[in-house]
């Protein structure tokens, strides 16, 4: 029975959408029951991708990232995959009507972390966290405003901000295994070798203006994503508070971490 399978499948994203992020899982739960399941089988087919690239260390990267892509392309064809993950986000990607280009532009974005280690331009830079972040962003609205043009246009630029702000913060959260473990640096025109204060600040107010762009689409989200998309608001811009507050020095020897009982206080604070 494929509705079997399909049920086995749905498991399997929220599984790992549980299993890799505590913190987008906590989010996640504060969406309504009608959309949560979709959210799952998105960010089940971003983390497998991501997880391929960044973390598969033993194997051949390559050939595993074209094997997986090869079978995206064969899931949003034939409507059905024997990859759960892949089974599972075909099915958000045809009941949104999700644009192919979206998931063709993460998809390259992925590609690069196979072989591009420093961006060196401000568009490379923006092309970069467009297909990695920012698409995500807006795969997730498709599922927010469950298929209204109007609305997905008004808050389009918002959930890019949004997406783009996360990336980035990530970016500065992982300074250290980015630089050290996969000699990648994503910042450009940035010396991470000598990283200052003013250099630190300057991303700093960057990540602040995307945050402010992105909130104001969030008070304007239907009601059944708005509390979980603001929770997830709310812990990255806390996360952002502190790389604010640590030395720059000390970013790039460390890993800055919202600690799971502040995680906490943040969910009972949203609601």
């Amino acid at each position: 029975m494929k509705a079997l399978f399909d049920s086995v499948s749905y498991n399997c994203s929220k599984l790992v959408t549980q299993s890799y992020s505590t913190s987008f899982s906590m989010a996640t739960k504060m969406l309504a029951e009608t959309i949560r399941q979709d959210i799952y089988n998105i960010y089940g087919f971003v983390r497998f991708a991501d997880e391929i690239v960044d973390s598969f260390h033993d194997y051949n990267k390559k050939e595993l990232f074209e094997a997986f892509e090869k079978d995206l392309e064969f899931a949003l064809e034939q409507k059905i995959s024997l990859n759960p993950i892949l089974n599972s986000f075909q099915h958000t990607y045809h009941k949104y009507h999700l644009e192919k280009h979206m998931v063709t532009a993460f998809m390259k974005s992925m590609r690069l972390d196979l072989h591009k280690t420093t961006y060196l331009t401000e568009t490379e830079y923006k092309d970069y966290i467009y297909g990695s972040a920012d698409v995500v962003g807006l795969m997730c609205l498709k599922v927010f405003v469950k298929g209204d043009q109007v609305k997905y246009d008004a808050l389009k630029a918002s959930a890019m901000s949004l997406g783009s702000a996360f990336q980035k913060v990530n970016f500065l959260r992982d300074l250290k295994a980015d630089f050290d473990e996969l000699e990648r640096t994503y910042f450009p025109n940035t010396d991470l070798n000598n990283l200052n204060e003013e250099a630190k600040q300057l991303i700093i107010q960057d990540i602040e203006h995307d945050f402010a762009e992105g909130l104001k689409g969030i008070k304007l989200l239907p009601i059944e994503a708005k509390f979980g998309v603001f929770m997830a608001y709310r812990y990255y811009s806390q996360l952002l508070k502190k790389l604010k507050k640590t030395p720059a020095l000390d970013i790039k020897s460390t890993r800055i971490r919202v600690p799971n009982y502040k995680k906490v206080e943040l969910l009972t604070e949203a609601t």
